[in-house]
Protein backbone atom coordinates (compact mmCIF):
# COMPACT_ATOMS: atom_id res chain seq x y z
CA UNK A 1 0.00 0.00 0.00
CA UNK A 2 1.77 3.43 -1.11
CA UNK A 3 1.79 6.42 1.76
CA UNK A 4 -1.14 8.32 0.01
CA UNK A 5 -3.42 5.65 0.23
CA UNK A 6 -2.58 4.74 3.91
CA UNK A 7 -2.95 8.32 4.67
CA UNK A 8 -6.66 8.10 3.21
CA UNK A 9 -7.06 4.94 4.87
CA UNK A 10 -7.79 7.32 7.61
CA UNK A 11 -9.35 10.42 6.68
CA UNK A 12 -12.92 10.50 7.77
CA UNK A 13 -15.85 11.27 5.02
CA UNK A 14 -19.07 13.25 6.16
CA UNK A 15 -22.19 11.87 4.87
CA UNK A 16 -23.05 13.31 1.79
CA UNK A 17 -26.00 12.48 -0.44
CA UNK A 18 -25.81 12.84 -4.49
CA UNK A 19 -28.82 14.29 -6.79
CA UNK A 20 -29.58 14.97 -10.17
CA UNK A 21 -32.37 16.97 -11.74
CA UNK A 22 -33.60 17.32 -15.62
CA UNK A 23 -35.55 20.18 -16.72
CA UNK A 24 -36.70 19.23 -20.37
CA UNK A 25 -37.86 22.58 -21.50
CA UNK A 26 -39.18 23.97 -24.68
CA UNK A 27 -36.32 26.07 -25.56
CA UNK A 28 -33.34 23.98 -23.58
CA UNK A 29 -32.47 21.37 -21.55
CA UNK A 30 -31.03 21.67 -18.41
CA UNK A 31 -29.15 19.13 -15.83
CA UNK A 32 -28.11 20.28 -12.54
CA UNK A 33 -25.97 17.52 -10.48
CA UNK A 34 -25.52 18.26 -7.12
CA UNK A 35 -24.64 16.72 -3.70
CA UNK A 36 -25.81 17.49 -0.36
CA UNK A 37 -23.29 18.41 2.34
CA UNK A 38 -24.02 19.65 5.82
CA UNK A 39 -27.53 20.77 5.03
CA UNK A 40 -26.29 22.65 1.87
CA UNK A 41 -26.71 21.94 -2.03
CA UNK A 42 -23.44 22.20 -3.76
CA UNK A 43 -23.48 21.76 -7.10
CA UNK A 44 -20.89 19.36 -9.09
CA UNK A 45 -21.85 20.18 -12.70
CA UNK A 46 -24.27 21.74 -15.39
CA UNK A 47 -25.52 20.99 -18.88
CA UNK A 48 -26.96 22.58 -20.87
CA UNK A 49 -28.62 21.89 -24.60
CA UNK A 50 -30.77 24.43 -26.47
CA UNK A 51 -33.26 21.57 -28.14
CA UNK A 52 -36.19 23.92 -28.97
CA UNK A 53 -38.16 21.06 -28.97
CA UNK A 54 -41.33 24.03 -29.19
CA UNK A 55 -39.83 24.88 -32.53
CA UNK A 56 -40.86 21.46 -33.48
CA UNK A 57 -44.31 21.67 -32.10
CA UNK A 58 -46.94 22.42 -34.98
CA UNK A 59 -50.26 24.15 -34.98
CA UNK A 60 -51.89 20.89 -34.39
CA UNK A 61 -49.98 20.09 -31.44
CA UNK A 62 -47.90 16.97 -33.10
CA UNK A 63 -44.32 17.18 -32.11
CA UNK A 64 -41.78 16.93 -35.64
CA UNK A 65 -39.31 13.71 -35.57
CA UNK A 66 -36.72 15.98 -35.82
CA UNK A 67 -37.46 17.61 -32.87
CA UNK A 68 -37.83 14.35 -31.28
CA UNK A 69 -34.49 13.17 -32.50
CA UNK A 70 -33.00 16.19 -31.12
CA UNK A 71 -34.26 15.71 -27.52
CA UNK A 72 -33.42 12.02 -27.67
CA UNK A 73 -29.35 13.46 -28.77
CA UNK A 74 -29.60 15.44 -26.07
CA UNK A 75 -30.93 12.68 -23.25
CA UNK A 76 -27.44 10.39 -24.70
CA UNK A 77 -25.31 13.31 -23.00
CA UNK A 78 -27.13 13.20 -19.50
CA UNK A 79 -27.31 9.42 -19.74
CA UNK A 80 -23.29 9.66 -19.98
CA UNK A 81 -23.39 11.84 -17.08
CA UNK A 82 -26.28 10.53 -14.89
CA UNK A 83 -24.21 7.13 -15.18
CA UNK A 84 -24.65 5.26 -11.75
CA UNK A 85 -27.33 7.11 -10.19
CA UNK A 86 -29.58 5.24 -8.52
CA UNK A 87 -33.33 5.71 -9.92
CA UNK A 88 -34.73 7.92 -6.45
CA UNK A 89 -31.78 10.09 -6.68
CA UNK A 90 -32.88 11.58 -10.24
CA UNK A 91 -35.77 13.46 -10.93
CA UNK A 92 -36.22 14.75 -14.83
CA UNK A 93 -39.55 17.02 -15.41
CA UNK A 94 -40.93 17.67 -18.52
CA UNK A 95 -43.01 21.09 -19.23
CA UNK A 96 -44.80 23.33 -22.20
CA UNK A 97 -44.24 21.36 -25.28
CA UNK A 98 -44.39 17.85 -23.59
CA UNK A 99 -47.33 19.01 -21.71
CA UNK A 100 -48.97 19.97 -25.23
CA UNK A 101 -47.47 17.60 -27.72
CA UNK A 102 -50.54 14.92 -28.44
CA UNK A 103 -47.41 12.40 -29.49
CA UNK A 104 -45.33 13.40 -26.03
CA UNK A 105 -46.10 9.19 -25.20
CA UNK A 106 -43.66 8.75 -28.17
CA UNK A 107 -41.38 10.99 -27.14
CA UNK A 108 -41.34 9.50 -23.71
CA UNK A 109 -41.22 6.02 -25.20
CA UNK A 110 -38.03 6.95 -26.67
CA UNK A 111 -36.10 8.56 -24.13
CA UNK A 112 -36.72 4.95 -21.82
CA UNK A 113 -34.25 3.52 -24.20
CA UNK A 114 -31.47 6.47 -23.48
CA UNK A 115 -32.01 7.21 -20.02
CA UNK A 116 -33.29 4.62 -17.62
CA UNK A 117 -35.38 7.06 -15.50
CA UNK A 118 -38.64 8.17 -15.40
CA UNK A 119 -40.07 11.39 -17.09
CA UNK A 120 -42.56 13.63 -15.44
CA UNK A 121 -44.28 16.05 -17.29
CA UNK A 122 -45.70 18.68 -14.98
CA UNK A 123 -48.83 20.69 -14.84
CA UNK A 124 -48.17 24.54 -16.01
CA UNK A 125 -48.94 25.15 -11.77
CA UNK A 126 -46.48 22.63 -10.44
CA UNK A 127 -43.64 24.13 -12.99
CA UNK A 128 -44.67 27.86 -11.55
CA UNK A 129 -44.24 26.41 -7.63
CA UNK A 130 -41.17 24.42 -8.03
CA UNK A 131 -39.72 27.42 -10.06
CA UNK A 132 -40.61 29.38 -6.88
CA UNK A 133 -38.53 26.98 -4.44
CA UNK A 134 -35.78 26.97 -6.55
CA UNK A 135 -36.09 31.13 -5.79
CA UNK A 136 -37.08 30.63 -2.17
CA UNK A 137 -34.31 28.59 -1.55
CA UNK A 138 -31.27 30.63 -2.73
CA UNK A 139 -32.46 34.03 -2.44
CA UNK A 140 -33.33 35.68 0.81
CA UNK A 141 -36.89 38.38 0.98
CA UNK A 142 -38.47 40.31 3.23
CA UNK A 143 -42.59 40.21 2.06
CA UNK A 144 -44.34 39.10 -0.45
CA UNK A 145 -41.97 38.57 -4.04
CA UNK A 146 -43.52 38.43 -7.50
CA UNK A 147 -41.22 35.51 -9.52
CA UNK A 148 -41.65 35.59 -13.50
CA UNK A 149 -40.13 32.59 -15.35
CA UNK A 150 -40.09 33.19 -19.88
CA UNK A 151 -39.50 30.03 -20.63
CA UNK A 152 -39.84 28.64 -24.50
CA UNK A 153 -43.65 28.16 -24.76
CA UNK A 154 -45.00 28.98 -21.47
CA UNK A 155 -44.44 31.98 -18.84
CA UNK A 156 -44.93 30.96 -15.17
CA UNK A 157 -46.39 33.73 -12.07
CA UNK A 158 -46.15 33.31 -8.66
CA UNK A 159 -46.57 35.11 -5.72
CA UNK A 160 -45.52 33.75 -2.42
CA UNK A 161 -43.98 35.07 0.72
CA UNK A 162 -40.41 32.77 2.42
CA UNK A 163 -40.97 29.48 0.89
CA UNK A 164 -44.89 29.64 0.64
CA UNK A 165 -46.34 30.39 -2.79
CA UNK A 166 -49.20 31.91 -2.12
CA UNK A 167 -50.49 31.78 -6.18
CA UNK A 168 -49.22 30.00 -8.89
CA UNK A 169 -50.16 30.21 -12.54
CA UNK A 170 -48.61 29.28 -16.06
CA UNK A 171 -49.61 31.42 -19.12
CA UNK A 172 -48.90 30.07 -23.19
CA UNK A 173 -46.48 32.58 -24.24
CA UNK A 174 -43.01 31.81 -24.69
CA UNK A 175 -39.70 32.85 -25.72
CA UNK A 176 -39.87 30.51 -29.05
CA UNK A 177 -43.60 30.53 -29.76
CA UNK A 178 -43.92 34.04 -29.78
CA UNK A 179 -40.87 34.78 -31.78
CA UNK A 180 -42.24 31.87 -34.32
CA UNK A 181 -45.34 34.06 -34.36
CA UNK A 182 -44.47 37.96 -34.65
CA UNK A 183 -40.77 37.72 -35.69
CA UNK A 184 -40.49 34.54 -37.86
CA UNK A 185 -38.18 36.53 -40.69
CA UNK A 186 -36.11 37.93 -37.90
CA UNK A 187 -36.88 41.15 -38.82
CA UNK A 188 -37.13 43.46 -36.20
CA UNK A 189 -40.44 46.17 -36.37
CA UNK A 190 -41.76 48.40 -34.37
CA UNK A 191 -44.72 46.89 -35.71
CA UNK A 192 -43.77 43.60 -34.98
CA UNK A 193 -43.15 44.12 -30.99
CA UNK A 194 -46.07 46.54 -30.67
CA UNK A 195 -48.39 43.40 -31.62
CA UNK A 196 -46.08 40.60 -29.88
CA UNK A 197 -46.82 43.55 -26.66
CA UNK A 198 -50.57 43.39 -27.38
CA UNK A 199 -50.63 39.81 -27.28
CA UNK A 200 -48.61 38.82 -24.05
CA UNK A 201 -50.78 41.81 -22.35
CA UNK A 202 -54.34 40.07 -23.68
CA UNK A 203 -52.92 36.85 -22.23
CA UNK A 204 -51.92 38.61 -18.56
CA UNK A 205 -55.84 39.86 -18.41
CA UNK A 206 -56.60 36.63 -17.12
CA UNK A 207 -54.22 37.27 -13.75
CA UNK A 208 -53.10 40.76 -13.76
CA UNK A 209 -56.72 42.35 -11.48
CA UNK A 210 -55.84 39.17 -9.09
CA UNK A 211 -52.04 39.59 -8.60
CA UNK A 212 -52.17 43.13 -8.40
CA UNK A 213 -54.71 42.63 -5.40
CA UNK A 214 -51.91 40.33 -3.29
CA UNK A 215 -49.59 42.65 -4.20
CA UNK A 216 -45.02 42.05 -3.83
CA UNK A 217 -42.57 44.14 -2.34
CA UNK A 218 -39.95 42.73 -4.85
CA UNK A 219 -40.15 41.10 -8.44
CA UNK A 220 -37.37 38.51 -9.03
CA UNK A 221 -37.13 37.05 -12.88
CA UNK A 222 -35.31 33.93 -14.11
CA UNK A 223 -35.13 31.25 -16.90
CA UNK A 224 -32.18 32.57 -19.74
CA UNK A 225 -34.06 35.16 -21.24
CA UNK A 226 -34.23 37.04 -18.89
CA UNK A 227 -30.76 36.59 -17.92
CA UNK A 228 -29.97 38.00 -21.22
CA UNK A 229 -32.27 40.71 -21.24
CA UNK A 230 -31.05 41.33 -17.47
CA UNK A 231 -27.50 41.73 -18.62
CA UNK A 232 -28.36 43.98 -21.75
CA UNK A 233 -29.69 46.47 -19.37
CA UNK A 234 -26.41 46.67 -17.39
CA UNK A 235 -24.52 47.90 -20.52
CA UNK A 236 -25.23 51.31 -19.61
CA UNK A 237 -24.19 51.11 -16.18
CA UNK A 238 -20.71 52.44 -15.09
CA UNK A 239 -20.77 51.78 -11.71
CA UNK A 240 -19.89 47.99 -11.88
CA UNK A 241 -23.31 47.08 -9.50
CA UNK A 242 -25.92 45.37 -11.58
CA UNK A 243 -29.08 47.45 -11.27
CA UNK A 244 -32.81 46.56 -11.70
CA UNK A 245 -34.32 46.59 -14.95
CA UNK A 246 -36.92 48.63 -15.58
CA UNK A 247 -39.52 49.51 -17.77
CA UNK A 248 -37.60 52.23 -19.51
CA UNK A 249 -34.51 50.21 -19.82
CA UNK A 250 -36.69 47.59 -21.90
CA UNK A 251 -38.07 50.31 -24.03
CA UNK A 252 -34.46 51.20 -24.41
CA UNK A 253 -33.59 48.04 -25.66
CA UNK A 254 -36.58 47.68 -28.00
CA UNK A 255 -35.37 50.51 -30.00
CA UNK A 256 -31.84 49.29 -29.85
CA UNK A 257 -33.28 46.43 -31.38
CA UNK A 258 -35.43 48.35 -34.11
CA UNK A 259 -32.60 50.36 -35.03
CA UNK A 260 -30.68 46.60 -35.63
CA UNK A 261 -33.50 45.45 -38.01
CA UNK A 262 -32.92 42.05 -37.74
CA UNK A 263 -32.22 39.55 -35.40
CA UNK A 264 -28.32 38.65 -37.46
CA UNK A 265 -27.46 42.08 -36.68
CA UNK A 266 -28.15 41.37 -32.37
CA UNK A 267 -24.08 41.26 -31.80
CA UNK A 268 -23.99 42.48 -28.31
CA UNK A 269 -22.00 39.61 -26.90
CA UNK A 270 -24.54 39.38 -23.83
CA UNK A 271 -26.63 37.40 -26.53
CA UNK A 272 -25.35 34.22 -27.30
CA UNK A 273 -25.47 32.89 -30.97
CA UNK A 274 -28.30 30.34 -29.64
CA UNK A 275 -30.31 32.82 -27.70
CA UNK A 276 -30.04 35.30 -30.89
CA UNK A 277 -32.95 33.96 -32.47
CA UNK A 278 -35.43 34.00 -29.74
CA UNK A 279 -34.58 37.28 -27.71
CA UNK A 280 -36.84 39.37 -29.45
CA UNK A 281 -39.97 37.35 -28.50
CA UNK A 282 -38.64 37.02 -24.95
CA UNK A 283 -38.08 41.02 -24.49
CA UNK A 284 -42.15 41.84 -26.36
CA UNK A 285 -43.55 39.36 -23.77
CA UNK A 286 -41.36 40.90 -20.68
CA UNK A 287 -42.15 44.71 -21.63
CA UNK A 288 -46.16 43.01 -21.97
CA UNK A 289 -45.67 42.00 -18.33
CA UNK A 290 -44.23 45.24 -17.02
CA UNK A 291 -46.75 47.35 -17.92
CA UNK A 292 -50.06 44.59 -17.63
CA UNK A 293 -48.84 44.27 -13.64
CA UNK A 294 -47.42 47.80 -12.99
CA UNK A 295 -43.62 46.48 -12.45
CA UNK A 296 -41.02 49.01 -11.00
CA UNK A 297 -37.97 47.34 -11.12
CA UNK A 298 -37.40 43.40 -11.85
CA UNK A 299 -34.56 41.84 -9.99
CA UNK A 300 -32.88 38.46 -11.32
CA UNK A 301 -31.77 35.24 -10.21
CA UNK A 302 -30.11 32.50 -11.46
CA UNK A 303 -31.99 29.38 -9.69
CA UNK A 304 -35.13 28.50 -11.28
CA UNK A 305 -37.08 25.16 -12.21
CA UNK A 306 -34.15 22.56 -11.60
CA UNK A 307 -32.98 24.04 -8.43
CA UNK A 308 -36.63 24.03 -7.13
CA UNK A 309 -36.44 20.30 -8.17
CA UNK A 310 -33.51 19.69 -5.93
CA UNK A 311 -34.82 21.59 -2.98
CA UNK A 312 -37.80 18.98 -3.07
CA UNK A 313 -35.86 16.24 -3.37
CA UNK A 314 -33.95 16.41 -0.13
CA UNK A 315 -36.41 16.94 2.91
CA UNK A 316 -33.76 18.51 5.18
CA UNK A 317 -33.47 21.00 3.00
CA UNK A 318 -37.18 22.63 3.47
CA UNK A 319 -38.54 25.33 4.67
CA UNK A 320 -35.27 26.45 6.71
CA UNK A 321 -34.05 30.20 6.40
CA UNK A 322 -31.66 30.15 3.63
CA UNK A 323 -29.03 32.56 4.80
CA UNK A 324 -28.93 31.08 8.07
CA UNK A 325 -28.74 27.34 6.39
CA UNK A 326 -25.73 28.69 4.47
CA UNK A 327 -23.44 29.93 6.99
CA UNK A 328 -24.26 26.84 8.96
CA UNK A 329 -23.26 24.62 6.40
CA UNK A 330 -19.86 27.27 5.94
CA UNK A 331 -18.91 26.50 9.42
CA UNK A 332 -19.76 22.76 9.46
CA UNK A 333 -17.33 22.69 5.82
CA UNK A 334 -14.90 24.77 7.22
CA UNK A 335 -14.68 23.16 10.52
CA UNK A 336 -15.19 26.53 12.81
CA UNK A 337 -14.89 26.61 15.94
CA UNK A 338 -18.24 27.36 17.52
CA UNK A 339 -17.51 28.43 21.06
CA UNK A 340 -15.04 30.78 19.63
CA UNK A 341 -17.43 32.13 16.71
CA UNK A 342 -20.37 32.29 19.51
CA UNK A 343 -18.42 34.43 22.19
CA UNK A 344 -17.58 36.35 19.08
CA UNK A 345 -21.13 36.81 17.86
CA UNK A 346 -21.94 37.60 21.27
CA UNK A 347 -19.96 40.44 22.28
CA UNK A 348 -20.45 41.60 18.88
CA UNK A 349 -24.23 42.15 18.59
CA UNK A 350 -24.16 43.26 21.88
CA UNK A 351 -21.81 46.30 20.49
CA UNK A 352 -23.74 46.95 18.00
CA UNK A 353 -27.04 46.98 20.13
CA UNK A 354 -25.60 49.43 22.41
CA UNK A 355 -24.07 51.96 19.55
CA UNK A 356 -26.76 51.24 16.48
CA UNK A 357 -28.80 54.38 18.31
CA UNK A 358 -26.15 56.80 18.03
CA UNK A 359 -24.31 55.67 14.92
CA UNK A 360 -27.52 55.00 12.69
CA UNK A 361 -27.28 51.76 10.91
CA UNK A 362 -30.05 52.66 8.30
CA UNK A 363 -29.45 49.58 6.02
CA UNK A 364 -31.19 46.67 8.55
CA UNK A 365 -28.69 44.08 6.86
CA UNK A 366 -26.10 45.30 8.90
CA UNK A 367 -26.91 43.23 12.25
CA UNK A 368 -27.54 40.02 10.37
CA UNK A 369 -24.29 40.48 8.05
CA UNK A 370 -22.03 41.51 11.38
CA UNK A 371 -23.71 38.36 13.05
CA UNK A 372 -22.90 36.26 10.11
CA UNK A 373 -19.23 37.17 10.02
CA UNK A 374 -18.71 36.57 13.44
CA UNK A 375 -20.13 33.21 13.18
CA UNK A 376 -17.49 32.85 9.66
CA UNK A 377 -15.00 35.05 10.54
CA UNK A 378 -12.20 32.14 11.09
CA UNK A 379 -13.28 29.74 7.80
CA UNK A 380 -9.73 31.00 6.53
CA UNK A 381 -7.96 28.74 9.19
CA UNK A 382 -8.16 25.37 6.82
CA UNK A 383 -5.78 27.80 4.89
CA UNK A 384 -3.65 29.19 7.30
CA UNK A 385 -3.75 30.68 10.73
CA UNK A 386 -1.20 33.27 9.38
CA UNK A 387 -3.23 36.05 7.65
CA UNK A 388 -6.23 34.33 8.77
CA UNK A 389 -8.74 37.23 7.99
CA UNK A 390 -7.02 37.12 4.27
CA UNK A 391 -8.19 34.27 3.38
CA UNK A 392 -11.74 33.88 5.06
CA UNK A 393 -11.98 37.19 3.03
CA UNK A 394 -11.10 35.06 -0.26
CA UNK A 395 -13.05 31.93 0.86
CA UNK A 396 -16.46 33.81 2.05
CA UNK A 397 -15.84 36.29 -1.67
CA UNK A 398 -15.85 33.17 -4.26
CA UNK A 399 -17.78 30.50 -2.35
CA UNK A 400 -21.80 29.88 -3.34
CA UNK A 401 -23.60 31.67 -0.61
CA UNK A 402 -27.50 30.64 -1.90
CA UNK A 403 -29.67 33.27 -0.19
CA UNK A 404 -27.39 36.38 0.23
CA UNK A 405 -27.46 38.82 -2.85
CA UNK A 406 -23.50 40.07 -4.27
CA UNK A 407 -23.69 42.76 -2.33
CA UNK A 408 -24.40 41.03 0.64
CA UNK A 409 -21.80 38.60 0.12
CA UNK A 410 -19.14 41.23 -0.66
CA UNK A 411 -20.04 43.26 2.48
CA UNK A 412 -19.25 40.00 4.54
CA UNK A 413 -15.93 39.17 2.72
CA UNK A 414 -15.39 42.95 3.55
CA UNK A 415 -15.80 42.88 7.67
CA UNK A 416 -14.11 39.73 7.21
CA UNK A 417 -11.06 41.18 5.64
CA UNK A 418 -11.03 43.79 8.04
CA UNK A 419 -11.62 42.20 12.16
CA UNK A 420 -7.81 42.54 12.83
CA UNK A 421 -4.97 43.72 11.51
CA UNK A 422 -4.28 47.28 9.67
CA UNK A 423 -7.25 48.54 7.95
CA UNK A 424 -6.71 49.05 3.77
CA UNK A 425 -9.32 52.05 3.29
CA UNK A 426 -8.87 51.33 -0.52
CA UNK A 427 -9.38 47.71 -0.54
CA UNK A 428 -12.95 48.78 0.64
CA UNK A 429 -15.21 48.25 -1.84
CA UNK A 430 -17.62 50.92 -2.82
CA UNK A 431 -21.45 49.40 -2.09
CA UNK A 432 -24.69 50.48 -3.79
CA UNK A 433 -26.99 49.18 -1.11
CA UNK A 434 -24.40 50.06 2.41
CA UNK A 435 -23.53 53.49 2.82
CA UNK A 436 -19.71 53.99 3.50
CA UNK A 437 -19.43 55.74 6.52
CA UNK A 438 -22.04 52.61 8.08
CA UNK A 439 -19.74 50.17 6.42
CA UNK A 440 -16.45 51.76 8.21
CA UNK A 441 -18.52 51.09 11.65
CA UNK A 442 -19.27 48.15 11.24
CA UNK A 443 -15.69 46.99 10.23
CA UNK A 444 -14.77 48.40 13.76
CA UNK A 445 -17.56 46.56 15.60
CA UNK A 446 -16.32 43.51 14.11
CA UNK A 447 -13.10 43.76 14.83
CA UNK A 448 -13.86 44.80 18.76
CA UNK A 449 -16.01 41.72 18.86
CA UNK A 450 -12.84 39.28 17.76
CA UNK A 451 -10.20 41.71 19.78
CA UNK A 452 -12.30 41.12 23.12
CA UNK A 453 -12.48 37.90 22.64
CA UNK A 454 -8.97 36.93 21.37
CA UNK A 455 -8.26 34.54 24.98
CA UNK A 456 -10.76 32.32 23.63
CA UNK A 457 -12.80 32.02 27.09
CA UNK A 458 -15.38 32.31 28.47
CA UNK A 459 -16.08 34.27 30.92
CA UNK A 460 -13.34 36.29 30.15
CA UNK A 461 -14.97 39.79 29.67
CA UNK A 462 -16.04 41.70 32.61
CA UNK A 463 -19.48 43.78 31.57
CA UNK A 464 -19.29 46.92 29.64
CA UNK A 465 -20.37 49.92 29.09
CA UNK A 466 -20.51 50.95 25.29
CA UNK A 467 -21.64 54.95 24.50
CA UNK A 468 -21.33 55.90 20.59
CA UNK A 469 -21.39 59.47 18.98
CA UNK A 470 -21.05 60.62 15.69
CA UNK A 471 -17.02 59.60 15.35
CA UNK A 472 -16.07 57.51 18.57
CA UNK A 473 -17.07 54.95 20.25
CA UNK A 474 -16.69 54.75 24.19
CA UNK A 475 -15.55 51.64 25.87
CA UNK A 476 -15.67 51.61 29.72
CA UNK A 477 -15.00 48.97 31.90
CA UNK A 478 -14.76 48.29 35.64
CA UNK A 479 -12.07 50.16 37.83
CA UNK A 480 -8.75 48.07 37.86
CA UNK A 481 -9.88 45.16 35.39
CA UNK A 482 -7.53 46.80 32.54
CA UNK A 483 -4.38 46.85 34.80
CA UNK A 484 -4.88 42.92 35.39
CA UNK A 485 -4.83 42.52 31.51
CA UNK A 486 -1.76 44.13 30.42
CA UNK A 487 -1.87 41.88 27.04
CA UNK A 488 -5.36 42.97 26.17
CA UNK A 489 -5.11 46.73 27.17
CA UNK A 490 -1.90 47.41 24.77
CA UNK A 491 -4.19 45.55 22.22
CA UNK A 492 -6.97 48.23 22.91
CA UNK A 493 -4.45 50.90 22.44
CA UNK A 494 -3.26 49.32 19.40
CA UNK A 495 -6.92 49.25 18.32
CA UNK A 496 -7.24 52.90 18.73
CA UNK A 497 -4.29 53.68 16.20
CA UNK A 498 -6.08 51.15 13.56
CA UNK A 499 -9.26 52.88 14.10
CA UNK A 500 -7.61 56.23 13.15
CA UNK A 501 -7.08 55.11 9.36
CA UNK A 502 -11.19 55.03 9.21
CA UNK A 503 -11.40 58.40 11.08
CA UNK A 504 -13.03 56.98 13.82
CA UNK A 505 -12.08 57.60 17.61
CA UNK A 506 -12.05 54.21 20.16
CA UNK A 507 -11.98 55.61 23.82
CA UNK A 508 -10.98 53.45 26.79
CA UNK A 509 -11.86 54.30 29.87
CA UNK A 510 -12.99 52.49 33.41
CA UNK A 511 -15.73 53.81 35.43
Amino acid sequence: MSPSESVFEAVESRDTTKVAALDIGSNSFHLVVARINAGSVQILHRLKEKVRLAAGLSEDNVLSDEAIERGLKMLQLVADSLRGFEPDSVRIVATHTLRRAINARAFINAAREVLPYPIEIISGVEEARLIYQGVAHTNHSDGRRLVADIGGGSTEFVIGEGFDPLICRSLQMGCVSYTNRFFADGELKAKNFNRAITAAKQELEMIENRYKQLGWSQCIGTSGTIKTLFSLAQRDKSNGHDEPVTLKSLRNLMKSFIEAGHTDKLTMPEISDDRRGVIAGGLAILIGIFESLGIDTLQYSPAALREGVLYQMEDELKHTDIRERTAKSLATRYDVDTDQANMVLTTTLSLFDQASGDWKFKNKDFRAMLGWAALLHEVGLQINSRGVQRHSAYILANVDMPGFTQEQQDLLATLVRFHRKKIKVAEIPEFQLFDSSAVKRAICIIRLGALLNIKRQEAFLPEMKVNASKHALTLTFPTGWLETKPIMSADLQQEILYWKTLELELVIQEN
